[in-house]
């Protein structure tokens, strides 16, 4: 009888134990993502990237339309880790938006232009940018002719909007452009050249 007891005392103790210990468990350690590092050879979206005009931009004579392709190239180089990506002279081209012919009561011409795209070897790059000119108003000239003769500021007229060839704006890329360095240059030290000798 009294072994029973002693068994079933026994029994009580570890029954615990064991619940305790089940109950305990490890945690798992969170594992990290491994990422490939960012390429270092790209030339980002959004450098700026110098340009000039090819072409002359008027509104004199009613010369310009909306839609009309504007041609440009950029001014000089842009560079990359020391390296020239976007060499001076590479052609971009852009977009007429807006125009207004001067006209009656003094007014003034107007040209807006927003950039496409560049070409850049075999590649066409988007860009983002936008330039114009407005000419002067005549509203000086209109306020003294009403002054004087009504009729008069109605024949006065504003300036029509001009912008030169060469005139200079600048763009922005609207993508990454990804380039290669060239491969360092090896230098070729030339082979002896044998052969018989002569006396």
């Amino acid at each position: 009888m009294i072994r029973f007891q002693v068994a079933a005392a026994m029994a009580l103790v570890a029954t615990p134990c064991l619940a305790q210990t089940a109950a305990v468990t490890t945690p798992t350690p969170a594992t990290a993502v491994v990422l490939a590092p960012a390429p270092t050879n790209v030339l980002r979206a959004g450098t700026e990237i110098p340009l000039i005009t090819r072409e002359e931009l008027t509104t004199k004579k009613k010369q310009v339309r909306v839609g009309q392709r504007v041609q440009l190239e950029v001014a000089s180089n842009v560079t990359a880790n020391g390296l020239t990506i976007v060499p001076v002279g590479t052609p971009a081209v852009g977009e007429v938006t807006e125009v207004r012919n001067k006209g009656m009561w003094g007014k003034s011409g107007y040209i807006a232009v927003r950039l496409l795209s560049m070409r850049l070897g075999d590649r066409q790059v988007r860009l983002s940018g936008t330039f114009d000119d407005k000419g002067v108003t005549g509203t000086g000239g209109v306020v003294a002719s009403i002054a004087l003769v009504p009729l008069a500021g109605f024949f006065t007229t504003g300036t029509s909007a001009n912008i030169p060839a060469g005139s200079g704006t600048k763009g922005f890329l609207e993508e990454d452009i990804a380039f290669v360095p060239p491969a360092p240059a090896v230098a070729v030290t030339p082979a002896a050249v044998t052969g018989p000798v002569t006396n």
